[in-house]
């Protein structure tokens, strides 16, 4: 059997995106629907008492399976599908992606100055199969000033991406120390991405 020449991307994000191009990985998009009659294809609702790293996996194979179905209900050529999901942690709890600047603003002073958690977990199926990691980096940040923070959150960047900032853009110069994985802060952890496509089959150049 030939191996797959390309996969489908479940995800949206720009950034997954350059990553996948960085290692050389051809995609086709396989969009998550956010508005349907019954609400999104995938909620990203915590449930009580989740911890975050069971979140992030639990979430990760939700969108990896609802790629799945839309896949065989589309009638599409069967590539392997990646998807993959990133949430912040400080003191246990999850931050998700801010919905306004005040939010965004709380996420920032409760990161200054402190080491958080960045978790993303990867899933890869292809048929009946799916291999799926999670990886952990942590973040310090330096002591943000007032100023610093209401200037960051004026901007667009931190709207779109869990924990309110994005390493990829201005906030890299609030980031003090990094243990882990720069692109799995990014979004997609490529060294674990990379050994998960080639369980599935896809040749990594």
């Amino acid at each position: 059997m030939k191996p797959p020449r390309k996969i489908y991307l479940a995800s949206k994000s720009p950034r997954r995106r350059e990553l996948l191009r960085q290692i050389g990985v051809e995609f086709s998009l396989l969009m998550l629907r956010e508005q349907t009659p019954r609400g999104p294809d995938v909620t990203e609702a915590v449930l009580p008492g989740e911890a975050p790293e069971h979140y992030v996996a639990r979430v990760t194979r939700e969108k990896a399976e609802c790629a799945r179905q839309t896949l065989q209900w589309r009638r599409l050529p069967p590539y392997p599908i990646l998807a993959a999901d990133t949430t912040v942690s400080i003191d246990g709890d999850i931050l998700g992606k801010p919905a306004d600047p005040a939010a965004a603003a709380a996420m920032l002073r409760r990161l200054s100055g402190r080491t958080h958690q960045v978790l993303t977990s990867v899933c890869v199926c292809h048929g009946d199969d799916s291999w799926q990691a999670t990886q952990i980096s942590q973040v310090s940040f330096a002591a943000l000033t007032a100023a610093a923070i209401d200037a960051y959150c004026a901007g667009t960047e931190p709207y779109d991406k869990a924990g309110g900032y994005g390493i990829q853009g201005f906030a890299a110069v609030f980031i003090r120390e990094i243990s882990g994985s720069h692109s799995g802060i990014m979004g997609l952890p490529l060294f674990e991405t990379a050994q998960l496509l080639t369980q599935a089959g896809v040749p990594i150049p």
